[in-house]
């Protein structure tokens, strides 16, 4: 009686952590570089791209970071059919969808933008040290 249930919830996983399979960084999503928290002004803007993915299947809510990886991967696909070299987020994702700006910015090298705030977790003082890894 109770087998019914246990098959439901792990077909329901399967589909869950199968979700990522078609969504793959394509060749021309490959020269495409992700500014995170660098300055764009310098840069050309060639346009706005809206991207989306499931953020949940049934009521079950995917991995955040699956889908933050996803949309991603789906704005520099995008991007690079658009001739640009750079996407930017606009804003956080909502809902499994997230707006990037698309910018031609060339070889120049993008400063940390002075107006955005590190998101990066920095270390406290005294409680890490690293090391750079030889040959990477």
């Amino acid at each position: 009686m109770h087998k019914i249930p246990l098959l439901a919830l792990a077909a329901l996983t399967l589909t869950v952590a199968g979700c990522t399979w078609g969504i793959k960084l394509n060749e021309g999503g490959k020269q495409v570089r992700t500014a995170w928290n660098q300055d764009v002004t310098q840069c050309k803007q060639l346009g706005r791209v809206t991207v989306s993915v499931m953020d949940r299947v049934g009521p079950i809510d995917r991995n955040d970071i699956k889908v933050r990886d996803e949309l991603e991967v789906m704005a520099r696909n995008e991007a690079a059919s658009m001739g640009a070299d750079t996407v930017k987020p606009l804003g956080e994702p909502l809902d499994g969808q997230q707006a990037w700006g698309a910018y031609q910015c060339g070889k120049a090298t993008m400063k940390p933008a002075a107006a955005m705030p590190n998101t990066r977790a920095q270390p406290q003082s005294g409680s890490a040290q690293t090391y750079p890894v030889q040959g990477n």
